[in-house]
This record gives structure tokens, C-alpha cells and sequence, in this order.
């Protein structure tokens, strides 16, 4: 009996252990030693036994989830482990309309194959579809996709 409930201990502290070590390996160990409890209970008390401690086991996960993701994210340590604040997104780049396509526009690098443009008067990320093309030379948009246009030589 003491060892079905060090292994039950010692899986719940590992599974808990996750917020502090992420990375699974320690959660899988931690379930890994209460699936061993289980077996040890079943070869000790039988199926009966085996059922109760299932029982035992996903109601000890279950109370250690909750414990790490809704009480321990208000106490003054948890404060500092989990994010509160959210992350805007920014890029540095401009992003070109829907419009540009059949443009045309100068390189103001080298594109070999991706490179800048000045296009309207905006330096915009491209990507050349024709191979290389000499810097101070002018294109044509041809598409685009995520941050870039696509352009040809002319």
C-alpha cells in the first residue's frame, strides 16, 4: 500500500514539476509512475483495487491541474510564470495593398533573389520571379504573398 501511494506522490509532484520544467518529459515520467501505481494496486488488491486507484489517480491530476492553472496563477510567484499581458504584432516593413499587382516600381537593392523596391513612394520588401536583378532597375509587380511583393524584370 505505501508504495501505490509514493508512486501516486512522486507522479502528481512530477506532473505538477511541468510548470516549472517544461519540456513533457517529466509530466510523461510523472505518468508514467502513476500508471505503476495502478499495476502494483491491481497484482495487490486485484481489479477492485486497480479501479479505486484509477479513480484515485485522475482525481489527483485533475486537482493538480487545476491547482497549477487556476489558483497558482494568482499567487505572487505564479504571477511571475505565466504571461498576463498580450503580445501586439508589428513589422518593421511596409505591407503593400491588394492594388500594386501590375505596377511598376525601381529596385533599391540588388535582388538576388529578394531584395527592396520603392514603390509609390514606399520601400517594400520584394522578391524577384526572374532570377537576379541589378539594383536602380525597374520591374513589375506580378503578385504578392505574406510581407513581400512578387516582381518580374520588364
Amino acid at each position: 500500500m505505501m508504495t501505490i501511494v509514493l508512486l501516486f506522490l512522486a507522479g502528481v509532484a512530477l506532473i505538477g514539476s511541468e510548470v516549472f520544467l517544461p519540456g513533457g518529459i517529466i509530466g510523461a515520467i510523472g505518468g508514467a509512475l502513476m500508471i505503476g501505481g495502478i499495476a502494483v494496486s491491481y497484482t495487490e488488491f486485484g481489479a477492485f483495487g486497480a479501479f479505486i486507484a484509477t479513480i484515485v489517480a485522475i482525481t489527483l491530476v485533475v486537482l493538480a491541474l487545476f491547482f497549477e492553472f487556476k489558483i497558482l496563477p494568482k499567487t505572487p510567484m505564479g504571477k511571475q510564470l505565466f504571461m498576463s499581458g498580450s503580445i501586439e504584432d508589428s513589422t518593421t516593413y511596409s505591407k503593400a495593398g491588394d492594388d500594386v499587382v501590375g505596377q511598376t516600381c525601381r529596385t533599391v537593392t540588388a535582388l538576388g533573389p529578394t531584395g527592396f523596391v520603392l514603390l509609390n513612394g514606399k520601400k517594400l520588401e520584394a522578391a524577384s520571379k526572374s532570377g537576379f536583378i541589378e539594383k536602380n532597375e525597374e520591374v513589375k509587380v506580378t503578385g504578392k504573398d505574406n510581407f513581400r511583393i512578387i516582381v518580374s524584370k520588364i
